[in-house]
């Protein structure tokens, strides 16, 4: 699903749990890739023309089409290069309130003529909630050459206040969470080449300016923001390497995607810190009846023992529902999940999921009695005919309460 699941966790401009990754994540949605075939944009085949002879008339000539026509003024219609997208979605979250993202994508073909690449998207989404959070992201992802080449690029700037839960809370235990202030503006880079059939391999560079502060007074015994986050700079230099098989990356109903990404921040490159990130996932679909898909999906993501608490693996959001993401975090992090998806009448769409995951301080922390089971249901538009691009909603209930998110296109 050309890295929808890896880059939207990983262009993250102030918080991974903030307003601003709300909208980057509605931006990403966006411009995630494209269906692998042409269904919109293509170049109609001119009309043939009619030709005569001045000299050797032909005195009962047959009727042309030109002559069927000839009473028609109507000009052709001039078939559309893309398709535009507009989505409000409200949002609601006990790490930073209620509030609304305002999107806008516009879904389209880079060159008519290429009948390989994939579709290309940009968009534009700004977030805002009741507690002062705001987030303005602008991004996009092209694919052109004969898809031979894909490239992404994002830029984000914004303000979060939300609620932090600190790292390696206990499953079931009661949340205790501490108001953080942070602000700051991103910017993220990718470009991939194919190696193969379904295989890209790329470059990837993001740099991030954060500030944060706590919002009221600490909690004894609670979390502290150390000195060298209080105003910091993050600069990484990664490499993304993806297969994708899939139909559609909008809505997949066969074929599966893989992909691996490493991001090393490092001090010659501008950061503060010297840290590394790694994120795995493996998503496939198939078909079970008319209207009907199966999807799984299954991931990992482990940071380095020196990465700073924004960018800590995070449980909850898509992976899983049911979870508020950043309730529950740490340097290791697993989750999978099965998802039944039904097509309805007037656009409409049905999704019933469930899953299990967790997360620990180290690979061989794992406990049974700590995992993170989930499951839910939710509601499908098709907001897009053409590309298949759902708004979406989902109830879902995990171990410690539940949650309702809304989005545009599916959780994997």
């Amino acid at each position: 699903m050309a890295t929808k699941q890896i880059i939207s966790r990983t262009l993250t401009g102030i918080r991974r749990c903030s307003l601003t990754r709300l909208a980057i994540l509605f931006v990403l949605s966006l411009f995630v890739g494209g269906i692998g075939t042409n269904t919109s944009g293509q170049v109609p085949a001119r009309s043939p023309e009619v030709q005569t002879d001045p000299v050797a008339p032909d005195p009962t000539p047959s009727p042309s089409p030109a002559d069927e026509t000839a009473g028609d003024d109507t000009p052709p219609k001039k078939p559309k290069r893309g398709t535009l997208i507009f989505a409000p979605i409200p949002i609601t979250s006990p790490a930073f309130g209620s509030g609304l993202i305002l999107g806008a994508g516009y879904v389209f073909k880079l060159n008519p003529k290429d009948k390989t690449s994939p579709v290309s998207s940009i968009g534009l989404a700004g977030a805002f909630t009741s507690n002062g959070s705001r987030g303005l992201v602008l991004g996009g992802k092209l694919h052109f050459s004969e898809n031979k080449y894909q490239a992404s690029i994002g830029i984000g700037k914004g303000r979060a206040n939300y609620n932090f839960f600190g790292v390696g809370r206990i499953p079931g235990s009661e949340p205790v969470s501490v108001l953080i202030k942070q602000s700051g503006a991103f910017f993220f880079g990718e470009f991939m080449r194919n190696f193969g059939k379904d295989i890209f391999i790329g470059p990837r560079y993001q740099y991030r300016k954060l500030t944060a502060s706590l919002g009221g007074e600490e909690t004894p015994g609670g979390f502290v923001i150390p000195a060298i986050d209080l105003k910091s700079t993050t600069a990484a230099i990664g490499f993304h390497v993806q297969r994708d098989t899939t139909d559609n990356s909008f809505y997949p109903t066969k074929g599966s995607t893989f992909n691996f990404t490493g991001d090393f921040f490092a001090k010659p490159l501008g950061s503060n810190r010297n840290y590394q990130t790694y994120k795995a996932s493996y998503n496939g679909y198939h078909t079970v009846g008319k209207g009907q898909v199966l999807a799984y999906r299954g991931m990992a993501c482990s940071v380095t023992d020196r990465t700073p608490f924004f960018d800590l693996c995070l449980f909850g959001g898509s992976d899983l529902r049911g979870y508020t993401t950043g309730e529950n975090q740490n340097h290791r992090m697993f989750a999978t999940q099965v998802e039944y998806r039904k097509e309805l009448p007037y656009r409409l769409g049905l999704v019933g999921f469930a899953g299990v995951g967790g997360v620990a301080r180290h690979w061989d922390k794992f406990r049974f009695d700590e995992l993170l089971p989930a499951a839910g249901v939710g509601l499908r538009f098709k907001l897009d005919k053409t590309n298949h691009i759902n708004y979406r909603i989902d109830l879902g209930f995990g171990r410690n309460g539940h949650t309702l998110s809304l989005s545009v296109t599916e959780a994997f």
